[in-house]
């Protein structure tokens, strides 16, 4: 938690003339829209916590997505397609760059995820998972996981679940340094 709480107020401190620059612009692409958006997700033990990422699609994006379920390209529950015109412009750049993830930097300060963990996902989607997927709460979420640096959205449903209980049940300081590692490789 000491290393989550240093590494997160570190990157708030040096990030914060970026994060608001980010914050106008978005605000200026959806005028009237929040440039930060929240949405609940299910994190330690089961509990719920609105996630924060900077603004990425149209403001009513939640309701459109009934007229676009049919042309989902991922398996699961999980509704991804390349060309969403949900997203904005601005969107398409800082999904691209992952820069829409630094405001979860709030959520590891207040305690509700982990810079590294398994990605957490909305309570619609947890409500169906088995009990052995179900394992992945019993750690705090977090920003980057195994499943993000060894495939993203490239992988089925079931690959990204043996990644998040592959880091559950070999948590250690060496899985770590791994994951962080292979985060700045695929970033760059």
């Amino acid at each position: 938690r000491a290393q989550d709480i240093f590494f997160s107020l570190l990157a708030l401190l040096i990030l914060w003339p970026i994060l608001l620059i980010i914050a106008i612009v978005i605000y200026i692409d959806s005028p009237g829209a929040s440039p930060i958006f929240a949405q609940t997700r299910v994190g330690l033990d089961g509990r719920e916590f609105k996630f924060y990422k900077f603004r990425s699609m149209i403001p009513n994006a939640e309701q459109k997505l009934t007229e676009l379920l049919e042309q989902n390209e991922m398996d699961g529950p999980v509704f991804k397609i390349k060309e969403d015109p949900r997203i904005t412009k601005v969107g398409k750049f800082i999904r691209k760059t992952s820069i829409d993830e630094l405001p979860q930097f709030i959520n590891i300060l207040k305690g509700d995820m982990s810079l590294i963990g398994p990605r957490p996902w909305v309570p619609e989607y947890f409500e169906n998972f088995t009990e052995e997927q179900k394992k992945r709460v019993k750690i705090r979420p977090g920003i980057i996981g195994l499943a993000q640096v060894n495939g993203r959205n490239l992988l089925n449903w079931d690959q990204r679940f043996q990644y998040d209980l592959e880091y559950v049940n070999n948590l250690t300081f060496k899985m770590d340094l791994k994951v962080i590692f292979k985060t700045f490789k695929v970033v760059l």
